[in-house]
């Protein structure tokens, strides 16, 4: 598992950096859409990077202990990349939207100052989101219980601990990432279904290469906020899948994401080869 999972991380870590790097230092790369990538690119590895090298250094451990301070840190960055990412993840459909539905006024809809300003209030929806939940955990007191069935901390697994009645905080929990998990999904879903629309009147080429961008988003989007949903929508109690879940939150679909985004876009293609 140490090997196997290693080599998982190592190729999120090249994949998303050199995507990163390309579109910083390809001109013809600097449009809404790629910048917006390049911050999920950014993501994914802040992402993983929360997780994953703890996961592989208790792979070699006899004991897997991790101190009170270092899960709370664990949760609020856990939260603050996942919760930034869902607002991200939104902003490209709309952005797919604009350059599909109106591509004559797109380059007023996402300027330069509009896809700023769009970028400024994802990261601090998530830092907002990401501190609420921190501080909802500390609020509860701990006095016996310390072992937590996964392999990172998350809030509902460590609000389980907690020596007091937790309902009322798993139901602020689940209105809080619950509810911007489902929103944010049906938003998604909903742009999608007027872009196929409108894409009806298309011709054939541009149809196809429209078409082939939104189920590069789509699949990004099911794999993501499918976990979120999952997690985040129902009781803080422990399933058997929920590892196998977690999984593909923190390790798969940041691997995903480089594949589907690169070997699809025949721009990323040339600029990779340059």
């Amino acid at each position: 598992l140490f090997v196997f999972f290693t080599a998982i991380y190592s190729l999120i870590l090249v994949g998303n950096v050199l995507i990163v790097v390309t579109i910083i230092y390809d001109q013809h790369l600097h449009t809404p859409m790629y910048f917006f990538l390049s911050n999920l690119s950014f993501i994914d590895v802040c992402h993983s990077s929360v997780v994953m090298p703890k996961m592989l250094a208790d792979f070699l451990a006899e004991t897997k202990t991790i101190s009170f301070g270092e899960c709370i840190a664990q949760m609020f960055f856990l939260h603050l990349f996942a919760c930034t990412e869902i607002f991200l993840l939104t902003i490209m459909a709309y952005d797919r939207y604009a350059a599909i539905c109106n591509p004559l006024h797109y380059g007023t809809i996402m300027s330069r100052r509009v896809c700023l300003q769009l970028a400024v209030a994802m990261w601090l929806g998530g830092l907002l989101h990401s501190i609420a939940l921190t501080l909802l955990t500390l609020n509860v007191p701990y006095c016996g219980p310390n072992n937590i069935d996964n392999f990172f901390c998350d809030v509902p697994l460590v609000i389980k601990l907690a020596c007091a009645n937790t309902y009322v905080f798993e139901i602020l929990i689940v209105s809080n990432s619950g509810v911007i998990s489902v929103v944010c999904f049906v938003v998604l879903v909903v742009s999608y279904v007027v872009i196929l629309v409108s894409l009806r009147n298309r011709f054939s080429e541009g149809r196809r290469k429209a078409l082939s961008t939104c189920a590069a988003h789509l699949t990004v989007v099911t794999l993501f906020l499918g976990h979120c949903i999952f997690i985040y929508l129902r009781p803080a109690k422990s399933l058997a899948a929920d590892k196998v879940v977690s999984i593909f939150f923190t390790a798969v679909t940041p691997l995903l994401n480089p594949v589907i985004y690169t070997l699809r876009n025949e721009d990323m293609l040339n600029a990779l080869n340059k």
